[in-house]
């Protein structure tokens, strides 16, 4: 397992809850708004975090923070990631593990083997425009079985969308929210605009007023709908 960035303490990655966080390189997408461009086009140019300096440290740490918070990149498709997770239960924490769902397989195993306490997978945009995301077939079939596994399965879950101008409008909300209909937790993030992982010209964050109406529009399909970073 390769973990190539380490956070202490976190109050807004795991709601509810004091985490620290860990992010591991590579992904299967390549979204031009990623927030962690480095991690996926390439991770190598960090150095690996010592495994064994971060358990010292999390065990330091395990008498204050609930848990930990796995990311990236997209840390499915790290090698030795369940001997990771299974490392990090074993301190007594918790692990809540960000995805893209797009391998069910592993999210399967983890979820039945009780090594993720919370699930949260990113919903990027519509199902139909998932071949924007990516230069080769995106498999939304798997995805959409991440999906039924959270619902049915996860002890606890979010899904998650980043309301990017041009990609994420009420068309594609409503198309996201059919395939999770009934969700307990939908949250809509705010775009932060920076410089675009692939060069494209920075795009602007939709205005309070849009983004407050996209919640409004979300609010059908879920059970609960939060908006963050506004």
């Amino acid at each position: 397992m390769r973990v190539k960035g380490f956070q202490g303490t976190s109050l807004l990655d795991f709601p509810g809850r004091v985490a620290s966080l860990v992010f591991t390189g590579g992904c299967n997408l390549s979204c031009s708004f990623c927030h962690n461009p480095g991690l996926v086009l390439d991770p190598d140019q960090y150095p690996d975090y010592p495994l064994e300096e971060l358990f010292v440290d999390l065990k330091q740490r395990s008498t204050f923070i609930d848990g930990v918070v796995v990311s990236g990149g997209e840390p499915t498709l790290a090698a030795g990631l369940e001997d990771f997770l299974k490392r990090i239960k074993g301190l007594g924490l918790q692990v809540k593990l960000d995805t893209n769902g797009l391998l069910p397989r592993v999210l399967e195993r983890f979820l039945e083997r009780g090594l993720v306490d919370y699930l949260a997978i990113d919903l990027k945009t519509a199902p139909a425009r998932y071949a924007e995301l990516y230069d080769r077939p995106v498999d939304i079939g798997a995805l959409m079985e991440s999906c039924r596994l959270a619902i049915a399965v996860a002890p606890d879950y979010e899904f998650r969308t980043t309301c990017v101008p041009g990609l994420v409008d009420e068309a594609e909300l409503v198309a996201i929210g059919a395939q999770i209909s009934g969700a307990r937790r939908w949250v809509l993030q705010q775009f932060i605009p920076r410089q675009e992982m692939l060069g494209e010209a920075p795009l602007q964050a939709y205005p309070a007023a849009e983004f407050v109406r996209l919640q409004r529009v979300a609010e059908p399909y879920a059970q609960r709908v939060e908006g963050r970073g506004w």
